[in-house]
């Protein structure tokens, strides 16, 4: 696989709400705080966008534009910001299947998306990469999506047999190919492992690692690889990237580890050999650097996240930290 893909996949972003509204006449609706990402396509009409905490003007956002929203702030959609928002839990469908609400009868706007909770701390790798607003508006790009979020729209209204998967799987290539988009603004759109992929030999440094993340990579042979001196190398992954490419290689290696602690059943040991690590010792020891614990104690952190998940188990903080404190 690519690195993006290689990223998404350990992310495991899953569909937590999909759906939208449609409004007519003068509307505001304000959205709490929410985790993961918000991906969201403009059908029809047009509205402002604006995001709280963040030092930038209102966007205005017009039929087939699309926006994410990856840091989780507060934000406001509206025909005119100077109106009073509603809360939009008062008036948007709280099912996780989805569904399309009506606001002023529903003549003139329309938006259509998906939200996404990602996994754990691997959420971090993926976010901090992103700007607080991501806006794709060119004509070709916006075409792009539209063929997702019209059949979209269409599987939420009929309510086919299997419309709850086509729709969650439609609004998962919605986030992909936004992402997409936006990588394809190239690395002045900002810092970062995402950005650094558009760039033609720092991306080709951070697919060797992905390929082959066991292997012990020197910045010489990083260097070869993308067809530069070792300084020069040196520099510029640091300058896309925002860290040395050794410090990227331990931390891709710690977020694999991470994955295979939370749903294999393989050991420790395996697992730090399978990375490159000589020794259980030293792969612990970076662990721990990374990930601010040991790779016993993630494991042990993540199987009792996935049992306060079930009904039928019920643990307090102070038991999840003991739990870790013994491991």
């Amino acid at each position: 696989m690519d690195p993006l893909s290689d990223v998404l996949s350990l992310l495991k972003p899953r569909s937590y709400r999909f759906g939208g509204f449609e409004a007519g006449g003068d509307w505001s609706i304000r959205f709490p705080r929410h985790d993961g990402i918000k991906c969201y396509t403009i059908g029809s009409g047009e509205c402002w966008l604006a995001v709280e905490g963040v030092d930038a003007s209102p966007v205005q956002l017009q039929r087939g534009d699309c926006f994410l929203l990856p840091w989780g702030q507060p934000f406001r959609l509206a025909s005119d910001l100077a109106l009073t928002p509603v809360d939009a839990m008062t008036i948007l469908p709280s099912r996780r299947s989805g569904g399309i609400a009506l606001l002023n009868g529903g003549d003139q706007f329309s938006v259509l998306g998906g939200h996404f909770i990602l996994d754990g701390s691997h959420a971090r790798m993926l976010l901090r990469a992103l700007p607080p607003i991501v806006h794709i508006r060119s004509e070709p790009d916006r075409a792009s999506l539209r063929w997702c979020m019209e059949r979209m729209g269409q599987e939420l209204r009929e309510r086919q047999p299997g419309g709850f998967l086509v729709a969650q799987h439609l609004a998962y290539m919605m986030l992909i190919q936004a992402l997409r988009l936006h990588l394809a603004e190239g690395p002045k759109a900002g810092v970062g492992w995402l950005f650094a992929l558009a760039d033609r030999r720092i991306g080709t440094a951070i697919t060797a690692m992905h390929d082959d993340p066991a292997q012990r990579w020197t910045l010489q042979d990083l260097a070869a690889r993308s067809g530069m001196s070792r300084s020069s190398f040196a520099l510029r992954f640091k300058e896309t990237v925002g860290e040395a490419p050794l410090e990227y290689l331990t931390r891709w290696r710690m977020l694999l580890a991470a994955d295979r602690l939370t749903h294999s059943g393989d050991s420790v040991s395996a697992i730090a050999l399978s990375l490159g690590y000589e020794s259980e010792s030293a792969f612990s020891t970076a662990f721990k650097r990374v990930m601010g614990c040991s790779p016993r104690q993630y494991g042990r952190g993540q199987i009792v996240s996935h049992l306060r998940g079930r009904d039928d188990v019920a643990m307090s903080t102070d038991d999840i930290m003991a739990l870790t404190r013994d491991g």
